[in-house]
C-alpha cells in the first residue's frame, strides 16, 4: 500500500532523517516511536502531501489509495452547530442527499441520460465508503467507544478528549485505506483512552499512530517503526517484542563495544611504546611499525559500536529545592467551588503536606487545569500556600509558561543565567543540542517544548510542582526521566495526569473527582480500580516481574557481567510469552 524507500529530509537548521526505508501493508496497525524532535511528524506530512516538500528518495503509494488523517490539535471550535451524528456522517448524508436529489430531478427531467450517470457516480461513492451501513456502523464505534449517549448531543457540548474520539471514529468510517494519527492520545483521561485503545483494535484497515503513550504501546499494534538519531528500522510484531530485541542487541553490542574497547587500550599502550622507540631510533623500520599500528587503531575507532537505537540518552531531569522544609502543611483548599455555564467543582477540600506527591485525575472538563492554574495565582479566598513556599507551575497551554517568539538561549537568560555557555551546558543535559538552542521555541515539537518547560521550572526550585500533563507529548525515554525525578524530588508535588504508568510509579495518592469534589484514594486502591477496569487479572503481576527483570539485566550490564545478562534475559523471554 505504502513503500518509502531511502528517503532524507532536511530543515536549513537540522538534518531530521537519512535514507530511511519501509513499508505498510494490508493488516498492519503500526505504532511510530522516536524520540521527541526526530521528525515523525514531519514524515507522515510527506506521506501525507508529497508534493509540499522537497526530499529525496521514493515514497510509492497504491494508486486510489485513500489517507484519513486525525492530527495532534483538536479544532472543536470550528466545527459549527452539528450533533455527534450529524459531524460523523457528514460525507455520508451529504452523498445521500445527492443521490436523493438525482432521483427527484429525474422525475421531471428529459436528460435523463446525463442524470442516471451522475446517479451511479453518487451512488458508487457512496458504496465506496460503506455506506448503504453507515447509520449501523457509526452506532456500533460509538458503542465501542462508550459514546453513544452522545450521538444527538451538539459537537459544541463535548470534551476535547471526547471530540478527539469522534474524530477518530470519523476518519474510520470513511473508508480510507491508510489512517494516520499523530499522538491521538495527548490529554486523553483514561477512560477515553481506553476506549482509544478499543476502537485502534476494532480497525480492520492499515494504522500508522505516532505516540508516546505506554498504555497504547503495550495494548495495540503488530508493527513499530522507529525512527531515532536519523535512521529508520521496522519490527514486525508486537511492542513488548520489540523492547526485548532491543534489550537483547544491547547486551550483545555492549559485550561487542567492551571488546572492542580493551583491544584500543592493548594497542594504545603498544602505540605508546613505539613511539617512544621511533623518538631514540631513527630507523625507517620503527617508523613503518608505527605508522601501521596508528592505522590498526583509526580502523578500530572507526568501527566502534553505534547504538542509534539501544543506546537512546535519557534526559537528566533534576528537580532540587533551595532548603528543605520540616513536614508541615504546604498547601491547603477549602470549600472551593468554580462553575462556568454549569458548575464543575463546589466545596472542594484538602490539604497537601510539603513532601506529599499527590495526582489530580478525573475526566476531561471537570475544572482540574482551572483549580491547578487558581492555586499558582494563589489569590483566591478558598486556597492558602504556606509562606515559606515557592510554587513552579507547569502549564498544559505550553504558550503561556514559555514564549515561543524566544530562543531557548533568549529564554534562559531570562530566567537569570549569565552567559551561553552557562545555557548551553544545563540544556544539554536535557538533550538540547547547540543547533537547537538559537532556534525559535516555535518551532519545536510538542515533546521538546514540554521539556523546556520541565528544565525551566527545575532552575527554580520550588517547594510546590504544579505539573498539569506534564508527560504529553514527551518520548518514553522522557517520561522515565520524568518519573525518576519526581521519585526523588524532595518537595510537594501536585499534578494533574491521565498516563497511568507515571501516577502507579511516583503517586504517594490520588484526589479523584466524582460528583463535583474530590476524594482521597491511596496508590495501592487506585491501581486495583484501574486494573479491576482495564486489565486482565495476570497483568500486574506480570508487569512488576518483567520490570525487576529488566533493572537486574541494567545492573548486570553496569557491571559488565554479560553472563548474568544474558540468563536474566531468557528468564524475561519466557516470561514475555506470558503476555
Amino acid at each position: 500500500m505504502i513503500k518509502v524507500e531511502n528517503v532524507s529530509f532536511s530543515f536549513p537548521q537540522k538534518d531530521l532523517f537519512h535514507n530511511i526505508s519501509f513499508t505498510l501493508e494490508e493488516g498492519q496497525h503500526c505504532a511510530f516511536i522516536g524520540a521527541s524532535g526526530s521528525g515523525k511528524s514531519t514524515l507522515i506530512e510527506i506521506i501525507i502531501d508529497p508534493e509540499k516538500y522537497l526530499f529525496d528518495g521514493k515514497l510509492e503509494i497504491a494508486p486510489h489509495c485513500r489517507i484519513g488523517y486525525v492530527s495532534q490539535l483538536s479544532q472543536l471550535d470550528q466545527q459549527g452547530e452539528l450533533t455527534v451524528f450529524e459531524y460523523i456522517g457528514k460525507e455520508f448524508l451529504q452523498l445521500q442527499g445527492e443521490i436523493a436529489s438525482i432521483c427527484t430531478e429525474m422525475e421531471t427531467s428529459s436528460d435523463i441520460d446525463s442524470l442516471l450517470e451522475k446517479y451511479q457516480q453518487a451512488l458508487d461513492a457512496f458504496q465506496a465508503i460503506g455506506g448503504d451501513d453507515f447509520e449501523s456502523n457509526i452506532n456500533k464505534k460509538l458503542n465501542l467507544a462508550n459514546l453513544n449517549h452522545h450521538r444527538d448531543l451538539m459537537i459544541s457540548k463535548l470534551s476535547g478528549g471526547e471530540f478527539k474520539l469522534i474524530q477518530v471514529i470519523k476518519e474510520m468510517l470513511t473508508g480510507s485505506d491508510l489512517m494516520i494519527m499523530d499522538e491521538p492520545d495527548v490529554f486523553l483521561d483514561f477512560e477515553n483512552l481506553n476506549a482509544l485503545k478499543n476502537l485502534i483494535n476494532s480497525h480492520k484497515g492499515i494504522l500508522l499512530i505516532a505516540t508516546h503513550s505506554r498504555y497504547l504501546l503495550h495494548h495495540c499494534f503488530n508493527k513499530v517503526l522507529h525512527l531515532e538519531n536519523k535512521e529508520l528500522q521496522e519490527f514486525n510484531g508486537r511492542y513488548i517484542d520489540y523492547n526485548f530485541s532491543l534489550l537483547q542487541s544491547k547486551i550483545e553490542l555492549q559485550e561487542l563495544s567492551m571488546a572492542d574497547t580493551e583491544e584500543i587500550e592493548r594497542n594504545e599502550v603498544l602505540i605508546d611504546r613505539l613511539r617512544a622507540n621511533a623518538t631514540y631510533n631513527s630507523e625507517a623500520s620503527r617508523g613503518k611499525a608505527l605508522n601501521a599500528r596508528v592505522k590498526i587503531q583509526e580502523r578500530l575507532e572507526a568501527r566502534r559500536i553505534k547504538l542509534p537505537f539501544v543506546d537512546i540518552k535519557q534526559p537528566e531531569i533534576n528537580f532540587t529545592i533551595e532548603k528543605e522544609m520540616e513536614e508541615t502543611i504546604a498547601l491547603k483548599v477549602k470549600d472551593y467551588s468554580v462553575a462556568f455555564d454549569d458548575i464543575l467543582l463546589e466545596k472542594v477540600n484538602f490539604e497537601i503536606e510539603s513532601t506529599d506527591k499527590v495526582a489530580l485525575i478525573g475526566p476531561n472538563g471537570t475544572g482540574k487545569t482551572t483549580l491547578l492554574r487558581e492555586i499558582f495565582k494563589n489569590n483566591h479566598p478558598s486556597i492558602e500556600i504556606n509562606s515559606d513556599i515557592s510554587v513552579s507551575y507547569l502549564s498544559q497551554l505550553q504558550g503561556e509558561m514559555i514564549n515561543e517568539d524566544n530562543t531557548i538561549l533568549e529564554e534562559f537568560f531570562e530566567t537569570g543565567f549569565k552567559t551561553e555557555q552557562e545555557i548551553m551546558s544545563y540544556v544539554s543535559s536535557y538533550g538540547f543540542s547547540e543547533e537547537i538552542v538559537r532556534q525559535k521555541i516555535g518551532s519545536l515539537s510538542g515533546g521538546e517544548k514540554n521539556l523546556l518547560q520541565i528544565a525551566k521550572i527545575s532552575v527554580r526550585k520550588a517547594n510546590i510542582l504544579l505539573l498539569d500533563e506534564p508527560t504529553s507529548h514527551l518520548d518514553t525515554y522522557s517520561q522515565l526521566a520524568l518519573e525518576k525525578a519526581i521519585e526523588s524530588y524532595k518537595g510537594a508535588i501536585l499534578m494533574i495526569s491521565h498516563d497511568y504508568y507515571t501516577i502507579a510509579n511516583c503517586m504517594d495518592y490520588v484526589l479523584i473527582i466524582e460528583n463535583k469534589t474530590v476524594r482521597k484514594m491511596n496508590i495501592r486502591k487506585f491501581r486495583k480500580l484501574i486494573y479491576a477496569s482495564h486489565f486482565n487479572k495476570d497483568y500486574l503481576e506480570i508487569e512488576q516481574k518483567r520490570k525487576a527483570l529488566e533493572m537486574n539485566i541494567q545492573l548486570a550490564l553496569n557491571d559488565n557481567n554479560f553472563v548474568l545478562a544474558k540468563t536474566t534475559s531468557e528468564e524475561l523471554e519466557a516470561l514475555i510469552k506470558l503476555s
